[in-house]
């Protein structure tokens, strides 16, 4: 085999892109995985994973000069000196807001699975069967039993823990032991519960980390370092577990900096024969050839690259031919919330810290309620007892003052709202052809609002916050509504659609691109509506889906 032909590329090594890369290996076929960034090797590249806060110069917070170099990260969380070298360049990777969005990438050898939340929800035939049933944008052309025997498989190898509930639209799955609510969670879900007639619940969060035997990795140390990299595997990430198993069989080449900027296309065999790609370091262009293409460069990345496919064919993009490739952008609205203190429980404390929360499923437009919006929420948040950063500063002096520090604050409880947006076809990104980033190369322009649906949706968010942390007891609890700007949820979705139509969607039931049936899109582009759980352990159980009837359908020489 030549050095750059393969049996399969795979674009892009973050959650999705690593299932690719394992199932296909692992399946007999010989594959390259492409990333656009540097490698980061498990263990070894875990600079700041053992480091305690006092030996990072700032404390790990940001710097001035940070702020000014990072306009766009700066907005929330991420922009901190722990980990900023997972975080993409606002320079050197630009992109033009026609309406605000806050796009937060991770652009390395996996990607935002080394900082992803890890909460891993199933979606149920209340999300598959919403547009059908609403009558919105299309249907999915899937339902849940379809997906249910991949949930299965996935779940089994990236290690979810969690509780089988037995909650209709939050289906159970193949869990590894729960982790445990505390004791004024565990209390303030026994309230809720019975104030509310057993139709609101709050759970623990079912979350990618290891707490029962799994091959290859050890148990979560509850160091609640994740987004640092874990040295003991104690979290699904690519290179904690697709990777190595990928690397197992033999079949995986692994390629750092190297930006896809299109797919190859014979329009004459309506095939592609590979992808084109530019080297980040030397500006050298190259091209690997292969039989079967996965895209998962991530939701936006991945539309970037259809635009920029068979444009002699499709002036707009391989993909485009739907007139939807770009269109239904969604993530999830949040920054609405509500929190308190809980009196009692001065005697209690809890163990180690815990790398999860709880979580409230949705229960809003459920068995037959109607609101003046469509879909629902959830809730992720958890209890804690206050420390000594309650201290003001200016007020510290004395040394039975410092004293008092040392013990444990009173219980305090907060919870955030997770939203679902509609699938939009106003909602989109385009290519803008004035602006490049550091290689030259055009950037996306992002047109993506929150419309009446979404902010109806938030009052409700804010009050049953407010009304069920009240109902459990909680003193003081106050609310917030703050910034809902699409993207702070890091849940992009949509923009190249699976669908049962060709002329409504970019993608059918198997995620192939219905112009070339020979790529498919497994990130999570190719989502056809949000819900309102956290979209990971969708993407996985599509990608190995789709990697499996890929393998098949190259058997039967199909493809």
């Amino acid at each position: 085999m030549a050095d750059n032909v393969f049996d399969a590329i795979v674009v892009g090594s973050g959650i999705s892109g690593g299932w690719a890369a394992k199932e296909l290996c692992e399946k007999g076929l010989k594959v390259i995985m492409l990333e656009r960034g540097p490698n980061v090797e498990h263990i070894k590249d875990y600079h700041s994973a053992t480091k305690h806060p006092w030996e990072f110069p700032h404390r790990g917070s940001r710097t001035q000069q940070m702020i000014k170099d990072y306009p766009v990260l700066k907005r929330d969380y991420p922009l901190n000196e722990m980990n900023l070298e997972w975080w993409a360049s606002d320079k050197d990777c630009p992109y033009t807001e026609i309406k605000r969005f806050d796009w937060f990438r991770g652009y390395q050898v996996g990607g935002r699975s080394l900082m992803w939340g890890r909460q891993s929800y199933r979606l149920s035939d209340l999300d598959f069967e919403a547009n059908a049933r609403e009558g919105i944008a299309i249907d999915w052309p899937v339902r849940y039993k379809d997906i249910e025997p991949w949930y299965d498989y996935v779940e089994k190898f990236a290690g979810v823990s969690g509780n089988r509930d037995g909650i209709p639209h939050l289906p159970d799955g193949q869990f590894l032991p729960p982790m445990e609510l505390n004791c004024v969670e565990k209390d303030v879900a026994a309230r809720i519960r019975s104030s509310f007639g057993g139709k609101r619940h709050m759970i623990i969060g079912r979350s990618a980390n290891v707490t029962g035997p799994l091959e290859g990795r050890q148990q979560c140390q509850f160091r609640d370092k994740c987004w640092l990299g874990c040295p003991f595997g104690g979290y699904f990430s690519t290179q904690s577990s697709t990777l190595p198993a990928a690397m197992k069989t033999g079949n995986l080449t692994l390629r750092p900096w190297s930006i896809v900027t299109k797919v190859l296309y014979d329009k004459d065999k309506k095939r592609a024969t590979g992808v084109e790609v530019l080297d980040a370091q030397t500006n050298q262009t190259y091209e690997y050839k292969s039989k079967i293409v996965f895209l998962n460069a991530s939701t936006l990345n991945t539309t970037w690259i259809l635009m920029n496919s068979a444009t002699d064919v499709w002036p707009d993009g391989l993909g485009s031919s739907s007139g939807e490739l770009g269109h239904n952008l969604m993530d999830h609205h949040l920054g609405v919330g509500a929190g308190g203190w809980v009196e009692g429980y001065e005697d209690k404390y809890y163990y180690g810290r815990r790398p999860n929360g709880f979580y409230i499923p949705r229960f809003r437009n459920l068995n037959g309620e109607k609101r003046n919006y469509l879909r629902g929420f959830g809730y992720q948040g958890a209890a804690s007892r206050e420390n000594w950063e309650r201290s003001i500063a200016e007020y510290s002096i004395g040394a039975e003052f410092k004293e008092a520090l040392t013990e444990p604050g009173r219980w305090t409880i907060g919870m955030g709202g997770f939203g679902e947006i509609l699938p939009y076809h106003e909602n989109k990104v385009t290519l803008d052809k004035t602006r490049t980033d550091k290689w030259g190369l055009n950037v996306l322009a992002i047109d993506c609002e929150l419309k009446e649906n979404e902010l109806n949706m938030r009052k409700d968010m804010l009050n049953d916050a407010m009304e069920m942390l009240e109902a459990a007891g909680v003193k003081d609890v106050s609310g917030a509504d703050g910034d809902g700007t699409p993207g702070r949820g890091i849940h992009e979705m949509g923009t190249a659609r699976m669908g049962r139509d060709p002329k409504t969607s970019v993608l059918n039931k198997w995620n192939q691109v219905w112009d070339a049936p020979n790529v498919f899109v497994t990130d999570g582009s190719f989502m056809t509506s949000a819900a309102c759980q956290n979209p990971s352990l969708t993407y996985m159980a599509f990608t190995a889906r789709a990697a499996d009837y890929a393998v098949q359908e190259l058997k039967r020489m199909n493809l």
